[in-house]
């Protein structure tokens, strides 16, 4: 299971580098799914439109105008062409979003902050997810491109979380392992200190870390490793994906990179 997105998905060379990397890994006969992100083609759809962008809580505040503009930036341009990609490296690559054979329903979700609930639009939450339609497609051979895009139980559309998206689809298919790549080696106990890089870390000790280890960006990415792990994924390991070969390097090499995190 790989989450990738955010920075690595905007540099052409290491998109071409991570693209390759997991093409070999496929290729190599490891059953995987890959979860995308895709914030800044939405920033630039939206800003093209003419469209305010406001996060609150991380959270991108989707409006009635802005969840079908969301949508088309995701599974009409960033799903269709990471497909595309994969099949020219010859991977049997099957793009989807979450509203496909209803493999994730969601629910909407508010912004908590001191007790007081605030209303971000068509913002969701996974609420279960059907993983049966993700497990024949790879017992078929195929490899699924999967993309943040949910249905509610009212066919309401709904923006979900990258990392949150992916935690649950994780959990759900049982991963052995689940690779979030960011633009940051791992968790470090300090941010600025590359070398106080937290090689391990273990489930129980995760909520001491919050608010002060675990801030910002982290936050959604480490909130998805707990979904992920209580779920049933063995491991969660977070990597640098704009370093070319990491990925390649964790799974097929199995060398401890970035931050592994286990029960």
């Amino acid at each position: 299971m790989i989450k990738y997105g955010g920075n690595a998905m905007k540099d052409g060379n290491i998109k071409k580098a991570i693209l390759d990397e997991i093409a070999a890994i496929h290729q190599a006969g490891h059953r995987a799914v890959l979860v995308h992100g895709g914030g800044p083609f939405i920033n630039n759809l939206l800003h093209q439109l003419k469209i305010e962008s406001e996060f609150v809580g991380g959270h991108r505040k989707t409006t009635d105008e802005a969840i079908k503009y969301i949508e088309m930036a995701l599974t009409g341009e960033v799903n269709p062409d990471l497909v595309r990609s994969l099949q020219q490296r010859g991977v049997n690559a099957v793009g989807l979003s979450g509203k496909d054979g209803g493999l994730v329903i969601a629910e909407k979700m508010y912004h908590e902050d001191k007790g007081q609930k605030q209303d971000i639009g068509w913002v969701g939450k996974v609420n279960h997810v059907n993983p049966e339609v993700l497990n024949k497609l790879m017992d078929a051979g195929f490899f699924t491109v999967l993309t943040c895009m949910a249905s509610g139980e009212d066919g309401q559309a709904y923006n979900i979380n990258g990392d949150m998206f992916a935690g649950n689809i994780a959990g759900a298919v049982k991963a052995d392992q689940y690779i979030v790549m960011t633009d940051v080696d791992g968790l470090c106990m300090d941010k600025d200190a590359p070398e106080t890089l937290i090689s391990h870390l273990k489930l129980d000790t995760i909520p001491e870390l919050k608010g002060t280890v675990i801030a910002g960006g982290m936050i959604p990415k480490i909130e998805s490793c707990e979904v992920a792990i209580e779920s049933g994924t063995k491991e969660v390991r977070i990597i640098n994906g704009t370093k070319p070969g990491t990925l390649k390097r964790v799974v097929l090499d199995g060398e401890n990179i970035g931050t592994s995190i286990t029960a």
